[in-house]
């Protein structure tokens, strides 16, 4: 068994049953949406993500708290007490203070456990695009790679995780200063849909549009195949805003382009679909650029 634990946090919206296959403890962020506050926990104890977006289409507004340097020591001193070296791969910094927390709680127990190793990386990545980074991490793992080796491997590869998802509701990228008002209205009303991507800063830039839900979709899965490397083939994450017909469409298009047979799906939780909605559709790799 490995001496280090990987750790991450729920906007890599790996499910449960992921988390546990990989030996991977996740740290819920927050989310509060009709004046209560609940934990993203991948086993969605806490709330269903169907009735989350149930909700956002009745017009609920949600809102989202970032974990704490305090959250992130609170779960790792049992690890280190237990002579455990920690790797945490934290929530992209261009959408979120989760990793700045994990900077400074590494700082804190670090002076507190000296003797032990304790690395954070600021993955650039959002939903199961961070999860298929701690999911190939854990492989390498799984396979030997000391603490530093996988660190370092992650930090060469994290530009290398495609992010490519589209949304159903331009208006969740509206509010969240995404895109401009007139821009959400005109593209309502014309039934076009942005094509998006997140950048090596790990932010949300629109990179093209499409007319109708079914072009988007295809233009997923039109960009994976410039970018897409051999490797990145074999394995291949879909999170979804509560539309998994869509999901499945996307998967039955990727397997029929590039023969990959190691497909997952999840929800994208409600700390990410708060601001990207319901009807959201990402498609995650391994490419040569984002």
């Amino acid at each position: 068994m490995s001496k280090f634990v990987l750790v991450t946090d729920s906007s890599a919206d790996l499910s449960e049953e992921m988390a546990q296959a990989i030996r991977v403890p996740v740290l819920p962020l927050r989310f509060t949406i009709q004046g209560q506050t609940y934990r993203n926990y991948p086993d969605n104890r806490e709330m269903d993500p169907a009735l989350f977006y149930d909700m956002l289409r009745a017009g609920e507004l949600a809102t989202t708290a970032a974990l704490n340097p305090n959250d992130f020591e609170e779960e790792l001193e049992p690890y280190l007490k237990d002579g455990k070296d920690i790797l945490i791969l934290a929530f992209s910094s261009g959408l979120s203070t989760t990793f700045n927390s994990s900077r400074l709680a590494v700082e804190e127990l670090q002076e507190k456990y000296p003797q032990r190793k304790i690395y954070t990386v600021d993955t650039l990545c959002a939903s199961m695009g961070q999860g298929l980074l701690v999911w190939l991490a854990a492989q390498k793992r799984d396979a030997g790679a000391s603490i530093e080796e996988v660190r370092d491997w992650v930090e060469e590869n994290k530009l290398h995780l495609c992010h490519q998802f589209t949304v159903s509701d331009l208006h969740f990228l509206k509010r969240g200063g995404r895109i401009s008002a007139t821009t959400a209205v005109v593209g309502s009303m014309l039934q076009i849909k942005p094509v998006l991507h997140v950048d090596d800063e790990g932010h949300l830039i629109n990179i093209g549009k499409a007319r109708g839900r079914n072009a988007s979709l295809k233009a997923l899965v039109d960009k994976m195949e410039k970018t897409v490397t051999e490797e990145g083939k074999k394995t291949v994450f879909i999170s979804h805003g509560d539309c998994l017909k869509d999901a499945e469409l996307v998967a039955d298009m990727v397997r029929e382009r590039f023969g990959t047979e190691d497909i997952h799906i999840n929800y994208v939780g409600p700390v990410i679909g708060a601001h990207s909605g319901p009807g959201t559709l990402a498609l995650f790799y391994l490419g040569t650029v984002r």
